[in-house]
């Protein structure tokens, strides 16, 4: 009589619901990840080349703009870094970047001083560099919060990656908000001073950049003392600063 041997039982350890979980919320967020970097640095390479259509602030401001009974307003025409006058992208860099030439996305000393004024109590200001407002503007959207001031960090750093100091400032006067409705040099120039911002002077570049604390508040055409006074200042310094 034969005799049948006992059958070894094979140790199957079956998944708990909970590890199942944690695995798929694992490879999920892994794969938004990789689709997020892969998205956001396809978007800022292309915009090497391609120039912004329409950014997030122009459509808000025209909105705004509808429901309070004004007129849609989005005035911009782009204008190439070679064709817009020296004097405004000096003029730039004077009232809003000193060191826009030789630091990496963002000025450390400004960002220090803008904290301790805000602390204070003294009314907000930022210390946003010329390449940080590029990346608010472009890719972002303008209320504070912690998330947007991360994401305009990491937009910042990759347009310093991938883009030259050059398209930086380009798309920075092209773009920028100069005053109700008017966004970019050209606009501004029409809209200020009715001539192209190929020949602007000193002075009427000093003050499109003075107003731009505040572009739907002051106006560069009839500046107040202070605006007048910060143009001022701005035309003094122009000479300092070279341009990419």
């Amino acid at each position: 009589m034969a005799i049948k041997r006992a059958s070894k039982k094979k140790n199957i350890k079956k998944k708990t619901p909970s590890k199942t979980w944690r695995t798929t919320i694992k490879k999920w967020s892994i794969r938004l990840i990789i689709v997020f970097f892969g998205l956001t640095i396809t978007w800022v390479l292309l915009l090497t080349f391609i120039n912004p259509p329409l950014t997030y602030l122009q459509l808000k401001r025209a909105f705004e703009r509808k429901a309070i009974g004004k007129e849609w307003k989005i005035d911009k025409q782009w204008l190439d870094y070679e064709d817009i006058s020296d004097n405004l992208k000096r003029a730039a860099i004077a009232g809003e970047d000193a060191y826009f030439l030789t630091h990496s996305g963002f000025d450390t000393k400004a960002i220090q001083k803008a904290m301790e004024r805000n602390q204070t109590g003294k009314s907000l200001r930022g210390g946003s560099t010329i390449s940080q407002q590029v990346a608010k503007n472009v890719f972002l959207w303008p209320q504070r919060s912690w998330l947007r001031k991360g994401l305009e960090a990491y937009f910042t750093v990759l347009i310093e990656a991938f883009w030259s100091k050059k398209r930086i400032l380009e798309v920075y006067l092209n773009v920028i908000e100069m005053g109700q409705g008017v966004y970019g040099a050209e606009a501004a120039a029409h809209y200020y001073f009715h001539k192209s911002a190929k020949s602007l002077t000193r002075k009427e570049a000093a003050l499109i950049i003075a107003i731009l604390p505040s572009p739907q508040k002051w106006d560069a055409k009839r500046p107040s003392t202070y605006v007048n006074r910060r143009a001022n200042s701005i035309v003094r310094y122009m000479s300092h600063y070279n341009i990419p």
